[in-house]
């Protein structure tokens, strides 16, 4: 290998920057000695030189991966599991954490403890859990991690390390909308209820028509794709008296829209639609979407941040329960019977 293809060495940036080659090394470590100027000087030498530090050679040095895992369900391709994902990978970048990810097959307890194992051997300082079942938490209660971890999107508040949004309060939010609008017959396209989040929906949904005096209609539970939500609402549409959807999350919202265009029906002016999530195109749908909005960028980065304070100040991880936003784009009181 020639001079020019050889990976730049952290001497080769210590004499770039008229440094020692422990300056540099505390310069990587984010040592607090280092004076600012240096540590600019070194940045510049280690960009002019595409140097990257070897982060295998480092952990050998430290005792320190400065790694986090993620433990994600087989639905990581989801809207909300993605942009945690996504935002966690730019937090921990941001605090000199690489991200590792490992993605369940199943629910199975074997893929579950496999999952862990991957990220165990990865030598993970800590943990985010995007997976929220029963079975999950019930194993991450059984298993010896020996690092910090914290749970998101939902998960019963005992829960001690959830970083979440309050479902039950957005779902009571959507129903409450219609309510005001109306509407007295609204049904429930659920999640799968194996997901808290989904049961959490159902249970807000429950609370707020019987608050208002009014009988939930029965929950029809989708998998949280167009295709069900097309599927169920063409169910719900064989009833006419329904004049209103609550849809959990805004991709079976979507199907919902396909169901009653196909019937020839106007939304809002004849079916009310509200989803959950309120995913980019939300506001691109036509109508646009009525929906509920949760800030999944933010639980990503505030889990980096919780599980940062415990790794490296002790602080133990505690819940955090954010308040969704009902936002409002089209929806209409019921139509007027002959």
């Amino acid at each position: 290998m020639t001079e020019h293809q050889r990976a730049a060495s952290m001497r080769d940036v210590a004499a770039l920057a008229g440094v020692s080659h422990q300056t540099v090394s505390r310069v990587v470590n984010g040592h607090p000695s280092i004076r600012e100027s240096t540590r600019q000087r070194v940045r510049a030498a280690m960009d002019q030189l595409h140097y990257r530090p070897n982060r295998a050679a480092r952990a050998l040095v430290t005792a320190r991966s400065r790694t986090i895992g993620v433990l994600s369900t087989s639905a990581a391709a989801l809207y909300g599991p993605v942009s945690s994902i996504n935002a966690i990978q730019d937090a921990g970048r941001a605090a000199g954490y690489s991200v590792a990810v490992a993605q369940l097959p199943d629910l199975s307890a074997d893929a579950i403890s496999a999952g862990l194992d991957h990220l165990l051997a990865q030598s993970v300082e800590g943990i985010v859990v995007i997976a929220p079942q029963e079975v999950v938490l019930d194993r991450l209660s059984r298993a010896r991690l020996g690092v910090p971890y914290v749970t998101l999107l939902g998960g019963p508040s005992a829960v001690q390390r959830e970083l979440t949004v309050d479902q039950v309060a957005g779902a009571r939010a959507a129903t409450g909308h219609l309510i005001r609008l109306g509407h007295t017959r609204i049904v429930h396209l659920s999640g799968p209820l194996e997901w808290f989040e989904a049961e959490a929906r159902v249970h807000g949904y429950r609370a707020e028509l019987e608050e208002a005096g009014l009988a939930p209609e029965p929950v029809l539970e989708g998998d949280w794709t167009a295709e069900s939500g097309y599927r169920l609402g063409r169910r719900v549409l064989d009833d006419p008296g329904v004049t209103a959807v609550f849809a959990s999350n805004d991709q079976m919202a979507l199907g919902v829209y396909h169901a009653a265009r196909e019937r020839g029906l106007g939304i809002p002016e004849q079916l009310s639609v509200v989803g959950f999530d309120d995913i980019p195109e939300a506001a691109h749908f036509w109508p646009p979407l009525t929906t509920v909005l949760q800030d999944f960028t933010d639980l990503g980065r505030r889990s980096v941040e919780s599980l940062v304070a415990e790794i490296e100040g002790g602080a133990e991880a505690t819940a955090v329960s954010l308040q969704p936003e009902l936002i409002v784009r089209s929806s209409t009181a019921p139509p007027r019977t002959a």
